[in-house]
């Protein structure tokens, strides 16, 4: 019988089996001490078997950091094509949705960020794809109110800051002793929440005043 269409190869389903196995370690043991050799006898095959799908720890690393990020961009679209909830509605969600993702994946998230200035192909995976958060909360920035620009007061500068900020401020969370995640999420929520609520800066009353006029 062949295979159902949309069905996992055996391939696919060890090169799962692999990266499954290589999350585990890396939380047990880090990357440094993790093993080609441990990494296959989790997954249930050889050494030798293992190397027809990654050459190395690293390579693992990067197919994991991939893996994630996949997940996290699946967000920002949800997020991008969420137009029924209000801004703020739309923003809570797309960070309750980072929490998610740090505390089901917090282990390869921290590598991420730690590895990625040494290893090029896990930094530019990393960086795209807060970039990708920033144009999707730019928009929910500018549906909010703020202004659609690229000035320092205006949506991308300002969703740009903000996406740092929140990749920096989960990161210290899930690296803290305790469960400091749910914090985190509270404290970027509201500063998310007050920048979309504040008044407009006076420069772009006064942009808004003479375009009324004309």
């Amino acid at each position: 019988m062949g295979r159902r269409a949309g069905a996992p190869s055996k391939g696919d389903r060890r090169e799962q089996a692999l990266l499954d196995a290589a999350e585990v370690l890396l939380e047990q043991t880090g990357l440094e001490r993790m093993t080609v050799d441990a990494i296959a006898r989790g997954a249930g095959i050889s050494r030798g078997s293992m190397y027809f799908y990654f050459g190395s720890k690293h390579e693992v690393l990067a197919a994991l950091v991939r893996r994630t990020v996949a997940e996290i961009r699946k967000e920002a679209s949800i997020t991008a094509d969420d137009l029924a909830s209000s801004p703020v509605g739309a923003m809570e969600r797309a960070v309750k949705s980072v929490e998610k993702m740090w505390r089901d994946h917090g282990t390869v998230m921290r590598a991420a960020v730690e590895y990625g200035t040494v290893h090029p192909e896990i930094g530019t995976a990393w960086d795209e794809t807060v970039e990708l958060f920033t144009a999707t909360m730019r928009g929910v920035l500018a549906r909010a109110g703020v202004p659609d620009g690229d000035g320092p007061q205006e949506a991308t500068a300002l969703a740009r800051a903000l996406c740092w900020m929140t990749e920096r401020t989960f990161y210290q969370a899930s690296r803290s002793p305790g469960d400091q995640l749910a914090q985190a999420a509270e404290t970027s929520i509201e500063v998310w929440r007050r920048i979309m609520t504040a008044p407009a800066p006076p420069e772009s009353r006064a942009g808004d005043a003479g375009a009324d006029s004309r």
